[in-house]
Parts: C-alpha cells; structure tokens; sequence
C-alpha cells in the first residue's frame, strides 16, 4: 500500500460551537501539509445515512497521504489537530486501502485501485458522494428516506453515517460492510437499491458524482 488513506470521525460533547466553527477555517491549516494528496473536513448528518439535519455533534476529517510517514508526521505536528482532538469527546479512526473506485470529488480522484486477492476475507468501506443538481434536490430529497431504510434491512452492514461538505447539496455516506459479498448483495440483489440508482441516473441527479470501495485496514476508538 503505498498511498495512506484516513477518516477520523470526531465527536463533541461540549464545545460544539467551536467544533461547528472550523468549518470554516479548518482548510488552512491541512491545506500545506507535507504529502498530503487530497483532504476533506466533512459534517455529518443526524440518524443514519443522508440526512436534512446536521449532526453538530460529531465531524470527519479524511485525508490522502503520499505515505504513511507523513500522516504520522500530520498526527505528531499540527498543533491545530492536536486543539481539535483535545476539544472532542472522542474518535474514532479508520485506516482505509481503496481497491475500487470512479468518478470524482471536486474534479479529482485521489484514490488508487489496490485489490487483493483476499478480498472476501476482509471488511469493505464505501463512500458514495455526489454533488446534487439544484433544480434536481427536491426530487433526491424525496427518495432519501427510501435509500436510508434499503441500506439499514440489508444483511452484513456494521455502520452507516452521512457525511458532507456542503448541507443539501454536496452529500455522501460512509458505510461498513462485513465484507464484499454483502455489499454486492445489496448493491446488485436488491430493488429498492436498484430503483434508486436508476432514478439517479435517469433523472441525471448528480453534477459530479464518486464511488469508492476500500479494504477497512484498522478501526479504532479513543476517549479524549
């Protein structure tokens, strides 16, 4: 694995205020980071899935590194994450080695494909993330409750969060799967989920849209 993907997803029991603040100035302080490829810091919608309101408790930051040796250095150095961390309740992190993916966020795909052959053994992340057309957010909205539940029946998923940039209209999800053969289950088996990407693509919701699989490398938690 040569590139090193991460998303740590932050939760604040105080200081959501200020945690709901650097939304905003959070860019500059990830943007010049030594081998750093590609980083997003995302909001997260309440319940599960997409989600019309915001979770103000709890935040993600992914990040693409040219190596694992820069984002130990981006862990041990930036004195802004240090703050962050120190602020939140808690984090969770997920080291993430994409072996599927296309389309693209914001004009770029910043994910290599390295796919293993004991790909059944392992447990699969996806992120799905679109950047939906504004005349055509009424119609995605309505479908979402639909979308939510199809993915909540299925067999073998382990979480499921929504997450963004933008409230409405720049949305995706992140979703844990027990490993690749339930998640083709339900990408392929099932109707709701079937119905839905027909929608999409008939009714050309999407300006910009991306899908990534990944291998879950570690999954960890730690009280701050």
């Amino acid at each position: 694995m040569s590139q090193f993907t991460s998303i740590v997803f932050f939760k604040f029991k105080k200081n959501k205020f200020w945690a709901f603040k650097q939304m905003a100035f959070s860019n500059k302080h990830l943007y010049n980071n030594s081998g750093l490829i590609f980083h997003k810091h995302l909001g997260t919608g309440s319940g599960s899935g997409f989600s019309l309101w915001p979770d103000f408790s709890t935040y993600a930051i992914l990040t693409v590194w040219s190596s694992e040796k820069f984002y130990s250095d981006f862990l041990n150095n930036n004195n802004w994450l240090k703050k962050y961390t120190a602020k939140s309740s808690s984090t969770r992190t997920l080291i993430l080695n994409p072996y599927f993916t296309k389309g693209l966020w914001d004009g770029v795909n910043p994910f290599e494909n390295n796919l293993d052959k004991n790909i059944l053994k392992k447990k699969v992340v996806v992120i799905t993330r679109a950047k939906i057309r504004f005349s055509k957010l009424i119609q995605f909205w309505l479908s979402v409750p639909k979308a939510s539940r199809a993915i909540l029946k299925s067999k073998g998923v382990l979480f499921y969060k929504g997450i963004g940039e933008l409230p409405f209209i720049h949305q995706a999800t992140l979703s844990i799967w027990r490993n690749e053969f339930d998640i083709n289950q339900f990408a392929y088996a099932k109707k709701d989920h079937s119905d839905i990407i027909k929608k999409t693509r008939t009714n050309n919701w999407y300006g910009e849209d991306m899908f990534t699989r990944f291998y879950l490398i570690s999954d960890s938690e730690n009280l701050n």
